[in-house]
């Protein structure tokens, strides 16, 4: 969000040359944690949604999904908090003040840009989608291809055109995250579960491949109104990956939302970013400087401005709940979150190459 909540003095990243083709990272800071989270109260979202009298039908699972893990398996919060530490170690910009004070719209923060880390970092996450439904055949191999082809483009494009006028606020904050997406395979599994849920039962029943290097997807019945869910970096490999509802996919049946911008959101939670409003309503953060803060998800195609809590929201943000069609962005702190995962004692390092 964008504040300087960080606590922190500015982190002094030295880049210092190694040799010709290599950069060493040496960073000499105290790291203030004081502002981590783990646990969410989900019943406040959904108080937020019903408050909102907006259509409840259609959720992301993956914070519900967090608070059963964190019960069940005692060490994950310590293994979340130290990945958080790594994250934040890495991270080089922390924001400098652009613009006018304000949020260049009608809220009463400062904008803040933020640098971009260059890591050198070859980033291309082979894919491996899992298709359990009654008739797997139901999903074609060209709507996983148009899949992934909206997962490259999210991550690639900044898609400033696409930005409502007066958002200038917005246009130094929208990246190219330089994270790449093939196709690993694909298996299809008739099964006639009608509704998997956030249990993980279908990952334990169609357990992930290879999960150290690939991205899992499975694509299937959720349930519950649940568009998808995905597991955060530091859970179990056994577990690990993402799981969306099959009329999601590009061209499904999930009105509104069947753009496959499902998928790049939840992908979005496996490479640790959190939902832009910090599922706390003003009072907690997505960790991320150059994002808003706000007090919960916006729905539908929102109007610009949106206010909350004193500041503009970036509602076409893929970590919103907004529709597929008005999400297209990320910002370069977004960028910086989720590379600094793929860095050497990073927990998702052996899928980037040097």
């Amino acid at each position: 969000m964008k504040k300087l909540f960080f606590g922190m003095a500015s982190i002094a990243i030295l880049f210092s040359a190694c040799n010709t083709d290599t950069k060493e990272i040496t960073l000499d800071q105290e790291i203030d944690m004081s502002d981590f989270y783990v646990y969410t109260d989900s019943a406040d979202d959904l108080a937020n949604k019903q408050n909102a009298g907006k259509d409840i039908n259609k959720t992301c699972g993956t914070m519900s999904n967090l608070n059963r893990l964190l019960a069940e398996n005692p060490g994950l919060e310590k293994k979340m908090f130290d990945i958080e530490y790594h994250t934040r170690k890495l991270i080089n910009a922390k924001g400098k003040p652009g613009g006018n004070p304000g949020d260049g719209g009608s809220g009463g923060e400062a904008d803040i840009d933020v640098l971009r880390i260059e890591d050198n970092l070859n980033i291309e996450i082979p894919v491996y989608f899992h298709i359990v439904l009654p008739n797997a055949n139901d999903v074609s191999d060209l709507q996983i291809q148009s899949q992934l082809n909206v997962l490259n483009d999210d991550f690639s494009k900044e898609n400033i055109s696409l930005l409502p006028s007066g958002a200038t606020n917005f246009i130094n904050d929208a990246t190219n995250t330089n994270i790449s997406f093939k196709l690993a395979g694909i298996v299809r599994h008739n099964d006639n579960t009608s509704s998997w849920g956030t249990n993980d039962s279908v990952k334990r029943t169609y357990p992930p491949v290879s999960p150290s290097t690939q991205l899992n997807i499975w694509v299937c019945n959720l349930g519950s109104g649940l568009l998808g869910y995905a597991q955060f970096p530091g859970g179990s490999p056994d577990t690990d990956g993402v799981v969306i509802l099959h009329e999601s996919l590009p061209g499904g049946s999930a009105a509104n939302y069947n753009l496959g911008r499902t998928a790049s959101h939840e992908v979005g939670h496996y490479l640790n970013l959190r939902h832009i409003w910090g599922d706390g309503r003003c009072r907690q953060d997505d960790f991320v400087v150059d994002t808003p803060t706000s007090d919960g998800p916006n729905y539908r195609c929102p109007a610009y401005p949106t206010v909350n809590c004193s500041s503009t929201d970036m509602t076409m943000n893929y970590m919103d709940y907004t529709y597929d069609a008005c999400m297209y962005m990320f910002t370069d702190g977004q960028r910086n979150r989720m590379r600094a995962i793929f860095a050497s004692g990073g927990p998702r390092a052996a899928m980037a190459v040097n």
